[in-house]
């Protein structure tokens, strides 16, 4: 019986190892995509904000130019930081709010209706939007971004900026020397 108990957790090390493995291609995969897509529905916008005015205030949202113009830049430039993989999670976050509000007012009856008819809310077209803003924002970027590369650059410096004072003389701190 413990074969099969650490047979059994070999194997489940084994498997955490290898989706550890995929987490950071995944993350850019979805980063590469979606980012694409919010920046050309962004661009989009940016490009026929008279027409996208006048959808925001038949859904009676207040300061429909003004919520254009922000909607239709956070899009594309959130789209650009997400495949840049720079500012992930705080551009998840912000995304994942837009998603939100893309839910409330223009597909209300879908978001109403995710426990009741499921389909109905996985159809919507802010849902892959919303879910992949989600993903970054709670997963991050990944090990292939700006984000990790100027983290990994950060710690390099903090790790520079902990090391002990040099001495003289190999046994007192330069501190203690200079207080004499």
């Amino acid at each position: 019986m413990d074969t099969v108990f650490t047979l059994f957790a070999k194997g489940q090390r084994f498997l955490a190892s290898l989706a550890g493995r995929l987490q950071s291609p995944f993350l850019l995969a979805i980063r590469l995509y979606w980012g694409w897509q919010f920046a050309q529905s962004g661009w989009g916008k940016l490009h026929r904000l008279d027409q996208v005015t006048e959808f925001f205030a038949s859904l009676n949202i207040p300061m429909p130019h003004a919520n254009a113009v922000m909607v239709s830049n956070l899009e594309f430039f959130g789209g650009v930081l997400l495949i840049l993989g720079l500012a992930s999670r705080l551009t998840g976050l912000v995304l994942t709010g837009n998603m939100l509000v893309a839910y409330v007012t223009a597909d209300r009856e879908a978001l109403t209706s995710v426990f009741t008819d499921p389909g109905k809310f996985y159809a919507a077209d802010p849902y892959t939007f919303l879910f992949a803003s989600l993903m970054v924002l709670i997963f991050g970027a990944g090990f292939f971004s700006l984000d990790a590369l100027f983290g990994s650059r950060a710690s390099t410096v903090r790790k520079r900026e902990r090391a002990p004072w040099p001495t003289a003389t190999g046994t007192q701190p330069v501190t203690q020397q200079l207080s004499r």
